[in-house]
């Protein structure tokens, strides 16, 4: 029994005519066979642009590079390329040249908020560490654009290693996100060598990594490269699907090995013009999400990077989408609508309003079936005081971790974390006689 569809076996017959099943499961192979060119595009879907057609595409290809993997070519309905999701996120459009007014090559300020080249450093305990410039696919709406295809933006081992100094010399860093391009586009043992060398850095508490591969090359999730990452645990994989046709068969397989190997996964999705900007759609993605142990996390509003304003939908239609998440399906369901704000201002939440008004110690709401409701405030409040002044702080904040509670009675007895091997009750006379000489062993109380 084939364990890849007709229309793939078709395809890769067109790429490769010794092609075998376990070529096409091959990560590197599909990346050696990616379509980079309209020639090679007309060719496997058996179809004919028009000479205007060919003559737009070519100046758009020139200015912003295709390339996408035959895993991904395959999905694309070529009876209904125009509306299909596929088509729209990995073929070029000459709407990218139409740049708007307010499009910007760099809309999040990450090259100005750069201490050192490969990090961008916005956020007080957290860091974006760029390790990669590579990618399996070329998304049509990628925010990082203008480094698409730029070799000579490529992170040699000189760069990555002054961006880990950099997070090893500043202490407030916390969570580090690997970032790209793809980090998964390493091989194994480049991605190892940067994963102990931040394990080794005391403050790092937490590591992420962004990813599509899941999305657009789902063989590149090998046995090998969970059993890699598993050694720098924890560890958090956020990928990025953005339409139900992504969540095919191999992607599955794809994160539940990484589900598997027990990282925490979360999506990443952006609102998208004529892909996913539709409640039902949003809807459908969240629930083969979570079925598949894959948290929604944030739905992004698309950036004002240049060459994707045909993309971009009014910020209603996200609250619009968010309303009919919350209260319609499970909490852990719903992302968080973001609207990462121009020149680096960070990820600002935006949501349906849920408070309509508030007066002395009461707050009028109402909930997602326009239930109107009040909630009475305390009439008498007392917080602890504070003057503000951290660094000086003389208030019992217990920010540790609580000790375990400790054994007592018999339990003490059962438990291998505690030296006490016998119970004596008070008033013993026999060791009441020993005058106190062993003392390693504890009289019971009661």
């Amino acid at each position: 029994m084939s364990i890849f569809n007709d229309h793939q076996k078709e395809l890769a017959g067109k790429i490769a005519d010794d092609v075998e099943l376990k070529k096409w499961k091959d990560w590197k192979w599909q990346l050696r066979h990616s379509v980079r060119d309209i020639d090679t595009f007309e060719t496997l879907l058996g179809i004919k642009f028009t000479p205007e057609e060919r003559k737009n595409l070519d100046e758009t290809v020139k200015r912003f590079p295709l390339s996408i993997t035959p895993y991904y070519l395959s999905l694309i309905d070529t009876e209904d390329r125009e509306n299909d999701p596929v088509w729209m996120q990995s073929f070029p459009s000459p709407s990218e040249l139409m740049h708007a007014q307010y499009d910007m090559p760099d809309p999040l300020a990450e090259d100005r908020d750069s201490p050192v080249e490969g990090i961008t450093h916005r956020y007080p305990d957290r860091v974006l560490f760029h390790v990669s410039n590579t990618c399996s696919m070329y998304c049509r709406h990628c925010t990082r654009k203008r480094k698409v295809g730029d070799v000579d933006s490529i992170p040699n081992r000189t760069q990555i290693q002054k961006g880990i100094d950099y997070i090893a010399n500043t202490s407030v860093v916390r969570d580090v996100l690997l970032s790209g391009g793809d980090p998964f586009l390493l091989s194994d043992r480049y991605l190892d060598w940067i994963l102990t060398e931040l394990r080794k850095i005391e403050h790092v508490e937490v590591i992420r990594i962004g990813t599509r591969t899941p999305v657009v090359l789902p063989y590149r999730i090998t046995d090998e490269l969970v059993a890699m990452l598993k050694k720098h645990q924890p560890l958090w994989i956020n990928t990025h699907f953005n339409h139900p046709r992504e969540v095919t068969a191999s992607a599955q397989e794809a994160l539940r090995k990484l589900a598997d190997g027990g990282f925490p996964l979360g999506n990443q999705s952006v609102l998208l013009a004529g892909v996913n900007d539709c409640p039902r759609i949003m809807r459908r993605l969240v629930h083969k999400l979570v079925k598949n142990r894959v948290r929604p996390y944030y739905l992004y509003q698309c950036d004002l990077s240049e060459g994707l304003s045909h993309f971009r939908t009014p910020v209603s239609k996200g609250i619009e989408i968010i309303e009919s998440l919350i209260g319609h399906t499970s909490g852990f369901a719903v992302p968080r609508y973001v609207i990462d704000a121009p020149d680096g201002g960070g990820k600002i939440p935006v949501m349906p309003n849920y408070l309509i008004s508030w007066g002395t110690n009461k707050v009028v709401l109402r909930n997602y079936e326009g239930v109107i409701c009040s909630y009475k405030e305390p009439d008498s409040y007392k917080p602890v005081f504070c003057d503000r002044n951290c660094d000086d702080c003389k208030l019992q904040l217990k920010l540790d971790e609580a000790d375990e509670y400790k054994a007592i009675g018999i339990e003490k007895l059962l438990s291998y974390d505690d030296d006490t091997y016998s119970l004596i009750p008070q008033d013993n006379e026999r060791f009441s006689r020993r005058n106190g000489e062993d003392d390693d062993i504890e009289e019971d109380d009661q």
